[in-house]
């Protein structure tokens, strides 16, 4: 076993942060944001995220039909066009699709704005249609550790009107557990909460990839075991605890 060393801090950093009405961002580390590509030099995203997107773009051949909208917001930014949104929409309009300025996911850098690339591009509610290459894209999305994060069925648990251009990365093996559940990543995470480590585990085996999942509420520093050989990924869930993945890909 290997002896994992786990520190309050980490409830707030991760892939699968929790950011809504609820849980605010905290502080995320800029050095991590870098261009997703030379085609839109603004838009930025955590590295992780940036090359998996790289990867899910180039495995449809996507660049010549799928504009890259919105990607890392300042909570200034944030603020500016929460704004000029209700200045221009209204309220009911703005807090149907705009979150408030510390409430955004585009402010994590782990989010994503895609549209359909036309000469006009909607930057608040860009085209990405259920059919064609956006949903050659929605597809794959998940195997690329992306989630379509804001669905008609779940807005009165995300607070948020559904956005079909809207996506989230999570990482593997997480997006593809939340797209089999059809569930978004509040219920997820409650979901996970329910498999206490290190009596509960969630064991999983889906594309290729098996493993398990353990919930761990952390109020003070903590060592833990993860097992030898395996893919582990670490996340706080931006609320009081952290979830562990331990993984494989069989061949």
């Amino acid at each position: 076993m290997r002896k994992i060393t786990i520190n309050q801090s980490i409830i707030h950093q991760g892939n699968l942060i929790l950011v809504n009405h609820k849980n605010k961002v905290n502080e995320i580390n800029y050095s991590k944001l870098i261009e997703v590509s030379h085609l839109y030099p603004n838009i930025l995203l955590e590295h992780e995220a940036t090359e998996m997107l790289k990867g899910l773009m180039n495995s449809i051949d996507g660049w010549s039909d799928i504009a890259l909208v919105s990607g890392w917001r300042s909570f200034k930014e944030q603020e500016c066009i929460y704004n000029q949104s209700i200045a221009e929409n209204g309220l009911e309009f703005t807090q149907k699709f705009v979150a408030l300025p510390g409430c955004s996911e585009h402010q994590t850098g782990l989010a994503i704005d895609v549209g359909i690339i036309k000469p006009n591009i909607d930057f608040l509610c860009p085209e990405f249609p259920y059919e064609g290459i956006a949903q050659v894209f929605r597809k794959k999305a998940t195997a690329f550790g992306f989630i379509e994060r804001y669905l008609k069925s779940k807005e009165t648990i995300t607070n948020i009107g559904c956005e079909p251009w809207h996506f989230r990365y999570v990482g593997l093996p997480h997006s593809l557990i939340i797209n089999e559940k059809d569930i978004v990543l509040e219920e997820y995470i409650e979901f996970i909460r329910e498999y206490q480590y290190p009596e509960k585990k969630y064991w999983f085996s889906i594309n290729g990839i098996e493993g398990k999942i353990s919930y761990i509420e952390i109020k003070e520093d903590k060592i833990i075991d993860v097992e030898e050989d395996v893919i582990y990924t670490i996340s706080g869930d931006n609320q009081k605890g952290i979830l562990l993945a331990e993984w494989q890909i069989n061949e």
